[in-house]
């Protein structure tokens, strides 16, 4: 459709007027100067339709095109667009690139002084080579793609409006989309079109779409495979001859949902996957942007910070996870149990006190690893047989959703968890950070149902509660970990770590794996540190006392 300049006057054809026309013009409408554009034209056009009896709905369709946004700002652009051709200036040179290389000829073939040997560097440069390249680009109008004219020989098999030729431009990516033959129909269809690839940006290309031809070439008899080949050898432009969908699916908007992925995938491997190709391989722990979840069994993601924008297909949570338990039903997959190692719950035979917290001077609380280590098989309430089914209970790696963060000024400090074999020394290593720096640094006073001694204060060895009201918060799942230890029942709660953090300290924990799952909420974000001995001390200590912790040993971190 071509544009119209300046004032040029409008005709519609509206049924039942005489000759077919009807030309809204009045003899009270102002005059529009020679300087008005078709954005001015478009606004007094709109303010000078009146109603007609006649014509209510062909009155009422012209002014919701007139007042749609998207021709109002499609006009603006125009009237740009035509500002700029009269008043761009015309380029001097459109080869600044070749006289730059001849100045450069003559000052290498002459005697060279200050000015010109200056000169010579300046033209060298390659940052003013690509701007003299750019600037012959632009003066030669070398930007565009050249597009091949449309085929004439369109077939009329088909009604015109039913028959849609798409004409896409790609370099060597891949087109994004997939195909599938129609079990009913036997046409072949778009099957899905991958986020962020050439068919995605074009916007013209749709699921549901039956392909009739790429290239001129009839793909009515063709195996998928077969067109596939031919659309990945097309370089350039790509001419598709599409029958729409009966109803195009709208173009939905990016999910933005990120998944740190908790396995490895090669799609290459997997035999259930629609499209090998199209699958999009990852390693354990990357971050992956998941950008469409229409498809309940596979999605698309983008691996975070990779520079292809195309998306792939990767595996669903829920696809997955149906996957594993199959695979651990029939005993291809080894179950979490078998691979746990058996519960440390040898008592330390050296141990003379359940609290030795006390450190240049100050007092650091924390529940011992020895009153954790024999929960499951020394506790036996229905409310602790709970709390810890839920910890046994096994869990099926797939994806784990997270959430960019950065920390705001004003914002209490993250959760410090510490985690580590039994040789690490965390509560040694808890000991020194906070007496290094107690100001900055706190540890989470743990509970107790066992007498307070003579020397040990409320809120700061422990906190002293009786054995009713340590099971009343443990059946409320108040306590993060919990033990007993000869017939006193000790545990760490929620609330104390929260009583930390909100005296704007960072709270050190020490905690079994399984506890973990409990803290990574929003609320806590923690950050989590895995903390082994170092190689002599592995050596040194003897794997039947892992509840002797507390003698001193040199710490990696």
């Amino acid at each position: 459709m071509n544009m119209l300049d300046g004032a040029t006057a409008l005709i519609f054809l509206l049924p039942g007027s005489p000759g077919g026309a009807q030309e809204l013009t009045s003899t009270d409408m102002p005059v529009l100067s020679e300087d008005s554009g078709l954005h001015e034209t478009l606004a007094l056009l709109t303010s000078q339709l009146r109603p007609d009896s006649n014509h209510k709905e062909e009155m009422g369709f012209l002014r919701d095109v007139f007042s749609e946004k998207s021709l109002s700002y499609l006009m603006k652009i125009h009237e740009k667009l035509r500002y700029y051709e009269r008043q761009s200036p015309t380029p001097v040179l459109h080869s600044a690139v070749a006289l730059a290389e001849d100045v450069i000829e003559e000052l290498q073939a002459a005697s060279v002084h200050s000015d010109e040997r200056e000169l010579l560097q300046l033209l060298s440069t390659p940052h003013l080579k690509a701007m003299l390249m750019v600037h012959d680009t632009v003066a030669q109008k070398n930007f565009d793609p050249v597009l091949p004219p449309l085929p004439e020989n369109i077939d009329e098999d088909f009604d015109e409006e039913s028959v849609k030729i798409v004409r896409l431009v790609k370099n060597k990516e891949p087109l994004g989309a997939t195909i599938r033959r129609d079990e009913h129909s036997g046409a072949v269809v778009v099957a899905r079109i991958m986020r962020g690839g050439a068919a995605d940006r074009s916007g013209l290309v749709h699921v549901g779409d039956e392909l009739r031809e790429v290239n001129g070439i009839t793909v009515l008899h063709k195996r998928p495979d077969e067109i596939s080949q031919i659309l990945a050898q097309s370089q350039g432009s790509i001419t598709l001859k599409i029958i729409p969908a009966t109803q195009e699916e709208g173009r939905l908007k990016d999910s933005k949902v990120f998944m740190r992925a908790l396995f490895h995938y090669n799609p290459r491997e997997d035999r259930a996957i629609p499209c090998q190709e199209a699958g999009l391989p990852f390693q354990r722990r990357q971050v992956l942007e998941v950008v469409s979840q229409d498809d309940p069994t596979w999605w698309q993601a983008k691996r975070v910070g990779d520079t292809n924008l195309r998306a792939g297909l990767i595996p669903s949570k829920q696809f997955q996870e149906r996957r594993l338990s199959y695979r651990r039903a029939t005993g291809t997959l080894p179950s979490p149990q078998s691979l746990r190692k058996p519960p440390y719950d040898q008592p330390c035979d050296k141990e003379t006190s359940d609290c030795e917290g006390y450190l240049k001077g100050h007092y650091v609380a924390g529940l011992r690893r020895s009153f954790r280590l024999g929960r499951r098989e020394r506790l036996g309430s229905p409310q602790e047989g709970k709390v810890s089914a839920v910890a046994e209970s096994p869990e099926l790696l797939t994806y784990e959703e997270v959430t960019r963060y950065q920390h705001q000024p004003g914002e209490r400090p993250r959760l410090v968890v510490l985690i580590g074999s039994l040789g690490a020394r965390l509560h040694e290593l808890k000991q020194k950070v906070v007496a290094e720096n107690p100001q900055h640094f706190g540890v989470a006073v743990p509970h107790t149902t066992r007498p307070r001694k003579s020397h040990e204060k409320e809120g700061v060895e422990y906190h002293f509660v009786s054995k009713q009201a340590f099971e009343a918060d443990l059946h409320h799942n108040k306590f993060l970990e919990h033990g007993e230890y000869k017939e006193n029942l000790y545990g760490t709660s929620l609330d104390a770590i929260q009583a930390v953090m909100a005296r704007n300290k960072v709270c050190l924990v020490d905690v079994e794996p399984d506890a973990l799952q409990q803290l990574r909420t929003s609320e806590f974000k923690p950050y989590v540190i895995f903390v082994k001995p170092a190689i002599q001390e592995k050596r040194r200590t003897p794997p039947t006392s892992p509840a002797c912790e507390d003698t001193a040993a040199p710490l990696e971190v």
